[in-house]
């Protein structure tokens, strides 16, 4: 089954790790870690590079009360972020929307070098976060299964990464929190876990979406456009490397 979904959907098996004997479950091949060198993190380092492999949906910047758009639908900070003190940091803004398909690496990794203070976890539906959703949920990205990862840095203030569930993927595994799944609420670390650019902070049992919020004034505008996006390429538009 596994190698009958990896050609239907043209999975590039030969940048995975394959464990000895083969994937044991469907969980096991959605969750593959890819190998060393396999997304070289951009050198720059004032980057915010992709938390994902993936398709850039939508980007750009947070109006100053907190609303944005993503595929034409406004939503605001707090929406997805879900805490007030934290959604008015990112008013002015900017935000980029990362969507993973079936096909895709599902593991999540930092967008920048910090340390993780808190994560955020919000129960919700697990309607399909594709062009069919998009276009009949509204508040579709508000409404889903998401969890909110808070990374504080030395130099771009806080920068938040939230984990958009979607269809089938009701499981969202972040770094740091022993669980299989992360229990609803807010959860502060202690201690801290540090990352580095490109770390791996969580991961989807299937695909789905994430979402970058970064505050105003703590990093260069971004320079991508929709399209195709790996792990550690800049989100503002630098070569990988």
């Amino acid at each position: 089954m596994v190698g009958t979904f990896a050609r239907a959907y043209r999975v590039n098996m030969d940048e995975a790790v394959h464990p000895e004997g083969g994937y044991s479950c469907f969980d096991e091949f959605f969750t593959r870690p890819l190998r060393d060198g396999a997304r070289p993190i951009c050198n720059d380092p004032d980057a915010i590079v992709s938390p994902a492999d993936g398709r850039i949906e939508s980007f750009g910047p947070i109006e100053r009360d907190g609303t944005f758009k993503i595929k034409g639908r406004n939503y605001t900070t707090l929406d997805l972020v879900g805490d007030p003190v934290d959604a008015r940091r990112y008013e002015g803004g900017q935000f980029a929307v990362v969507y993973l398909s079936p096909r895709d690496y599902h593991r999540v990794h930092a967008p920048v070098a910090g340390e993780i203070t808190i994560v955020r976890s919000f129960p919700g539906d697990l309607f399909p976060v594709n062009s069919i959703g998009e276009r009949h949920i509204p508040m579709l990205f508000a409404r889903n299964r998401r969890v909110a990862i808070c990374i504080d840095t030395a130099t771009q203030g806080r920068v938040t990464v939230v984990m958009v569930g979607a269809i089938v993927v009701g499981r969202i595994t972040v770094t740091g929190i022993d669980e299989r799944d992360v229990p609803i609420g807010e959860h502060r670390l202690n201690p801290n876990i540090h990352v580095e650019r490109g770390s791996e902070i969580g991961m989807f049992h299937l695909g789905s979406t994430a979402v970058v919020f970064v505050e105003p004034g703590k990093a260069m505008p971004w320079g991508i456009q929709s399209g195709p996006i790996q792990l550690g390429q800049s989100l503002h538009g630098a070569r990988v490397g």
